[in-house]
């Protein structure tokens, strides 16, 4: 008889965390994982297999942890999957392989996510296991962004013997990676050793490398045999209201890459020109505005709120990442949407003020349909606004680039194997769907690699 009770894993205290930008989940102990590990019960047909985006083979490594084979766990692993410490702590198991484990009709699933955390920072402890290096193709390959989708390309195309360059704009890789989640959700360090496990497969890296302005697609393509583009959703969206070009008014791309990449996060060892406010709202119901909220906590503010225009049922933000966030004492204000921001004589944010909604039909997204109750408006006093309502991608290399069809949101046209409309050109993530999920990427970037393998041996 299996048991149904997983084992809880240990955090770091609301009230103490609340200062600090340490990570907030502490990860399994030993004793903690091989428990867990061995309530998998190896289901003949394992459904969290077809669950997850990269198909890693969950039963077998999760065998191993129970057998006490933790090389072998972190090899089977990395057999599917070039950034498990990553997917470990961020991907939404919840709604992926968990979600169809057997467990769960009865219980509580088993904790498939922590497991793989567990088994990826054991490796982080050890020495790194060699990787086996196989014969070079002579094919060269560039691929553009350095976030999730294009690392598993990268990593999946140089197993395979292809050349790879990644070109990446900023100084730091890790596309999203560093420059949008905290680093108490997914610290630097872990990002940083997963792309050198890439790099060690052969991939090579070239910073501050703007394509579209250095090199443009067709100068790529005369160096290389294929280029693939995973350049992400990078752009923010706005609510088209007033007051949004006030002072101490942000999106949470600029909010969050100051707070990570620009290191506020180590304020005050790092004077970050970022506005510390002390009464902060957050506009948006996903895991970005999750994270913005957060860091204004962290840095400081007395009170901070998030707006969103629906209810809490229809965010799409991971529930326990609501769930941190109300532990942490951030304010939600749910059935509200903004109407204009107000500033002072200085042309700093004052007021927002918001119109209360209720909810109707579903929609096209199958999510209940906000309207507005008129009548309802009302001012709050704050000195920092920070939108997150989602982004859109860079127009800068379809501006820039002939043949490379495009959606009127921006993104990328390209098939199910991420084929776009100009020959030898290959793109996935974000910047074919719009914003979705670190693993969502991942997948798409194992797809890509694996018709940009055709498309390279035809």
């Amino acid at each position: 008889m299996p048991v149904l009770d997983r084992q809880h894993m240990p955090r770091q205290d609301p009230e103490k965390r609340r200062k600090n930008f340490e990570e907030v989940a502490l990860g399994y102990s030993g004793e903690q994982a091989k428990k867990e590990a061995s309530r998998c019960i190896q289901c003949k047909k394992p459904a969290c297999i077809a669950g997850c985006p990269v198909e890693i083979n969950i039963p077998a490594f999760i065998k191993c942890i129970d057998e006490d084979d933790m090389e072998g766990a972190v090899k089977e692993l990395k057999s599917m999957n070039a950034l498990p410490a990553i997917c470990g702590r961020v991907c939404p198991q919840e709604s992926q392989c968990e979600a169809v484990c057997v467990l769960g009709k009865k219980g509580e699933p088993v904790a498939i996510g922590r497991l793989e955390r567990y088994t990826a920072d054991w490796e982080l402890g050890t020495k790194p296991i060699p990787e086996e290096k196989p014969e070079p193709t002579g094919k060269r390959v560039a691929v553009v962004g350095s976030g999730p989708a294009s690392l598993t390309t990268a990593a999946e195309l140089a197993k395979l013997g292809h050349s790879v360059t990644i070109f990446e704009a900023l100084h730091k890789a890790g596309g999203v990676l560093v420059y949008g989640i905290p680093e108490f959700r997914l610290p630097k360090s872990i990002v940083l050793n997963e792309v050198k496990y890439v790099e060690r497969l052969g991939v090579s890296i070239q910073y501050n490398s703007v394509v579209g302005k250095l090199d443009t697609l067709d100068e790529l393509l005369e160096e290389f045999n294929a280029v693939f583009l995973g350049t992400g959703a990078g752009l923010p969206r706005f609510m088209d209201i007033d007051g949004e070009n006030l002072s101490g008014v942000y999106s949470a791309n600029e909010f969050l890459t100051r707070v990570n990449l620009m290191k506020a996060y180590q304020f005050p060892d790092y004077d970050t020109p970022i506005k510390r406010g002390q009464r902060v709202v957050v506009v948006g119901g996903g895991n970005v505005a999750m994270d913005s909220a957060r860091c204004a906590v962290r840095l400081g503010a007395e009170e901070v709120t998030i707006i969103y225009r629906r209810g809490e049922e229809e965010m799409p933000a991971r529930n326990e990442e609501i769930e941190n966030a109300k532990e942490e004492g951030i304010k939600f204000k749910i059935l509200s949407n903004p109407t204009r921001i107000l500033g002072d004589e200085s042309n700093w944010v004052k007021h927002i003020e918001c119109l209360n909604m209720e909810l109707c039909e579903p929609d096209e997204s199958g999510r209940c349909r906000p309207e507005p109750k008129l009548g309802t408006e009302h001012l709050i006093d704050v000195d920092v606004v920070v939108i997150a309502i989602g982004t859109s991608p860079n127009p800068l290399i379809p501006m820039t680039s002939k043949g490379l069809k495009t959606t009127k949101w921006g993104t990328i046209v390209a098939d199910e194997n991420g084929i776009t409309s100009k020959n030898g050109v290959f793109a996935g993530g974000d910047v074919v769907t719009g914003s979705a999920t670190v693993i969502s990427a991942m997948g798409a970037g194992k797809i890509a690699a694996k018709a940009i393998n055709n498309f390279l041996n035809n």
